[in-house]
């Protein structure tokens, strides 16, 4: 009886230190995979809800004109009254709104070069130029 009792703990073995190594090993390497293919999915998300927001932004700058016969000198007229507009029906953003996905401010000069006011989404750099997820997007486009 004790003999077979041996036998089988002899064959019940776990796992060596090298096969746990490789076996974390490769979890590490699937993980890195996963997580840049998340992360180029977030960006190139952030990038279509950048554009989206400029589209929005357009429309608010126009509504802010139709109401005070202007485009608004800077965005920030567009959440808080400037002394110039005398039938402002604001706000017509939030502090908010004014900010890209990534957190940088919307390009805006008034008068425009393109329009009556150009608006410009800097992208994933915050900078003008660049290509990619860091591509410029104006309202003339």
């Amino acid at each position: 009886m004790r003999s077979t009792r041996t036998l089988r703990h002899s064959h019940a073995r776990g796992f060596t230190l090298l096969e746990m190594l490789a076996v974390i090993v490769l979890i590490g390497i699937i993980g890195a995979i996963v997580v840049t293919q998340v992360g180029k999915n977030v960006d190139k998300g952030k990038y279509g809800a950048g554009k989206a927001q400029l589209t929005t932004l357009t429309q608010k700058i126009d509504n802010y004109s139709l109401d005070n016969g202007a485009p608004p000198a800077s965005l920030d007229a567009l959440v808080s009254k400037p002394a110039d507009a005398q039938n402002w029906q604001g706000p017509y953003a939030k502090p908010s709104d004014l900010k890209d996905p990534w957190g940088h401010a919307f390009g805006y000069r008034f008068p425009g070069e393109h329009g009556q006011y150009d608006l410009v989404f800097y992208g994933q750099d915050g900078k003008a130029g660049g290509d990619g997820y860091s591509a410029d997007v104006g309202n003339w486009q």
